[in-house]
């Protein structure tokens, strides 16, 4: 215990134990914990400024969540053998603890925020990614920081038929589904997870476990603002408000901002221009001298434009497209579209599209993977781009960012619930999803090409898989609500939740949640689920009708793959000294030549573009390999001649006696112009000295034994 520290205790029904301390430690911070579980540390501090920059509406916040390679005793790699930018598997995390802990900011809080969440120790039995949002809040709750929470994040898991709260790594490896939730007292906020093909009613159950261990994870966070004395929050104020104004816009554009809605244009920019249009129609009509803010004028624009769509929605059941609420847009999809590579596909629903492609590569392409907590490699990876010009944006590519992981991981999931194990599966896939354009549920239009892609490339995958994004739009005063199918761009931005559930005819593989209101009853999750199903049966039918199932072969420029067991004895042999052996058949053949040994067995993968190539190294390597047998009659190399006989190599790298008496039945003086150096002869073996290995060869027992003269 640190001097002047205040803890206080999660027990999980387990008996393990979360402990969150504080006082102790980087003091000048607004608010710092440290949150324990076994050996796992995470330090979680906050900062944020007292007053908002000038002009900013919205909660400039960023979250870091960074695991120190010291937590875990490792030495970081390259070349400045430090921690560097996030990994992607610290992007999703502090992607994960943003999602959770925006929505717990009041409306009108505009400071600049900071939250750091660092794993200061690892424990191999405890996965710190489920620790990083009770820490996060934790932070919040012991500082004059003003927010609606506490809120806690816990991970739940199916194992053996039981649902477990943050189980151990080595219990995961059973689960059949995996969720990470989090969630105040009184609502879940965020979800983001993966199953075995899982039923809606599953999914709906396990969160309503996770949520009563979060309700105690909350309790105790409040208890513990209590002991630190932060139940009083500081007083802030972060908007300048002109009611006056607010008023006038709302009475002038409300109906005109209802009447384009109600239009149920189909067209994005369409739309957006004829909104464009009011508003300019209405500055125009202050004057050139007019005092209001511009900042007000847009910030109060927004709010009648979201009002009148949401009301539209909420009276008629329709769209701002014209759909009605289950409907789902238009799809066309094609499959190898791009002749070189292995397998592709595009994919349209409305105004989104993906081009997709699927790459196979050998074991030498694996993703390399090598952090604080996890180390190791991946055979299957998937990269999203989201260039500018998918939205009609300027915008320059400066690569990936937290969206461009985080969606990828999303697709990412849902695709490798279906693929075939990695017994079963020699080869490396990388999926790689281009938005050309986007007007919502990108994400889920990289699940249907990625699907299509790689039963194009002739990958047995156990089901195509299908993804769609859920909307709501809700009224807390009258409890009218509205949930919709496929949600367009505005939609997302309008609503109050979005959803996104993958899977296939037979269950759900993955999804993602984030609430944007209070409270979501589980009746009306489980209608949004259940929604959610018809309208990825609906998708599944379309892309059935360009292809329903894996093609039988794959195509003639993709790599084919051989795969053999060996002795691990032999292993040397193939390889060769210095490699000698192995970089001959590469070089020879072109063919790529993968061996390693695993579990006592050599394991070899052969892979070519050519299946010439791929059969002369197959061949090669059989013969190498290939044990002696006595009685078996081989072809061999006269390589030396001696006066007592001559050494033959009868198989690769192996090289046998053939003794002068061997040779013929005749009675053999010397070796004198009986065999030449190079001259290939049929042998038999004969024997194998037990002894010392050495194998006994013979030619005169392949020929015609001479009769025996009368005397």
């Amino acid at each position: 215990m640190l001097p002047n520290s205040i803890s206080k205790t999660i027990t999980l029904e387990d008996g393990r134990e979360i402990i969150i301390e504080t006082g102790a430690l980087a003091k000048q911070a607004d608010g710092a914990v440290m949150v324990k579980m076994g050996k796992s540390m995470l330090l979680a501090t906050v900062v944020t400024k007292k007053e908002a920059g000038e002009g900013v509406d919205f909660l400039p916040m960023s979250v870091d969540y960074q695991e120190k390679f010291a937590a875990s005793g490792k030495i970081p790699g390259g070349f400045l053998k430090r921690e560097g930018r996030l990994s992607d598997y610290e992007i999703l995390i502090s992607r994960m603890v943003d999602r959770a802990i925006r929505p717990i900011f009041p409306d009108d809080y505009h400071a600049d925020t900071n939250i750091t969440i660092t794993l200061m120790s690892s424990d191999e039995e405890v996965l710190p990614d489920c620790l990083a949002g009770l820490a996060a809040s934790a932070a919040l709750a012991v500082s004059d920081i003003p927010f609606n929470g506490p809120i806690s994040e816990v991970r739940v898991a199916k194992i053996d038929g039981s649902f477990v709260i943050n189980p151990k790594p080595a219990d995961l490896e059973r689960a059949t589904m995996e969720l990470i939730v989090a969630g105040s007292e009184d609502f879940i906020l965020m979800v983001e997870g993966e199953g075995d093909e899982i039923s809606e009613d599953e999914m709906v159950e396990a969160l309503q476990f996770a949520h009563e261990e979060l309700k105690r994870h909350c309790q105790v966070q409040k208890e513990l603002t209590k002991m630190v004395g932060k139940e009083v929050k500081r007083e802030y104020s972060h908007e300048v408000n002109d009611e006056a104004l607010f008023e006038k816009m709302k009475a002038e554009l409300y109906d005109k901002l209802y009447d384009v809605v109600s239009r149920q244009i189909a067209n994005k920019q369409e739309r957006t221009d004829l909104i464009k249009a009011i508003k300019e129609a209405f500055v125009e009509s202050l004057g050139e001298e007019h005092e209001y803010d511009e900042g007000l004028i847009g910030r109060y624009f927004g709010k009648v434009h979201k009002e009148a769509a949401r009301n539209f929605t909420l009276k008629e059941k329709k769209r701002l497209d014209g759909r009605n609420p289950d409907e789902i847009r238009p799809i066309w999809s094609v499959v190898d579209y791009l002749p070189s590579a292995h397998g592709s596909a595009v994919f349209t629903r409305g105004e989104t599209q993906s081009i997709t492609t699927c790459t196979l590569g050998t074991k030498l392409d694996e993703q390399m993977v090598d952090g604080a907590v996890h180390s190791g490699y991946n055979k299957f990876y998937l990269h999203y781009n989201f260039p500018g010009f998918s939205t009609g944006e300027v915008k320059i590519n400066r690569g990936p960012g937290r969206r461009e992981v985080g969606h990828g991981n999303l697709a990412m999931r849902a695709l490798k619930k279906v693929l075939p194990p990695d017994a079963d599966n020699p080869y490396t896939i990388r999926i790689v999803s281009d938005i050309l354009e986007s007007n919502g549920s990108s994400s889920m239009a990289t699940v249907c090409a990625g699907s299509l892609a790689l039963m194009d490339a002739g990958i047995p995958i156990k089901a195509p898989v299908t993804g769609i994004a859920m909307g709501m739009i809700s009224d807390s005063k009258s409890g009218d609500y509205t949930i919709l199918s496929d949600i367009l761009g505005d939609e997302d931005h309008l609503g109050d939740m979005d959803f996104k559930v993958t899977g296939t005819a037979k269950g759900i593989t993955a999804c993602q949640m984030d609430l944007k209101v209070e409270g979501l009853d589980y009746n009306v999750l489980k209608e949004a689920l259940y929604q959610a199903k018809k309208g990825r049966l609906h998708i599944l039918d379309e892309i059935n009708k360009t292809l329903s199932e894996p093609r039988g072969e794959f195509k003639p420029h993709a790599p084919r793959s051989y795969n053999m067991q060996i002795p691990k004895e032999l292993i040397g042999a193939v390889i060769g000294p210095g490699g000698k052996v192995i970089q001959e058949i590469q070089k020879d053949t072109g063919a790529t030549i993968i061996i390693e040994e695993v579990d006592n067995v050599g394991k070899i993968n052969v892979f070519s573009n050519n299946q010439e190539a791929m059969d002369s190294a197959v061949a090669r390597i059989k013969s190498i390999v290939a044990q002696p047998e006595i009685g078996e009659v081989y072809t061999g190399k006269v390589k030396n001649i001696m006066p007592f006989g001559a050494f033959v190599e009868f198989m690769p790298g192996k090289d046998g006696l053939l003794h002068i008496s061997e040779i013929k039945w005749e009675r053999l003086e010397s070796m004198d112009g009986v065999l030449e150096s190079g001259e290939e002869i049929a042998v038999k073996l004969i024997d194998v000295d037990k002894k010392t290995g050495k194998f006994k060869l013979s030619r005169k027992a392949l020929l015609p034994k001479p009769e025996k003269k009368d005397k």
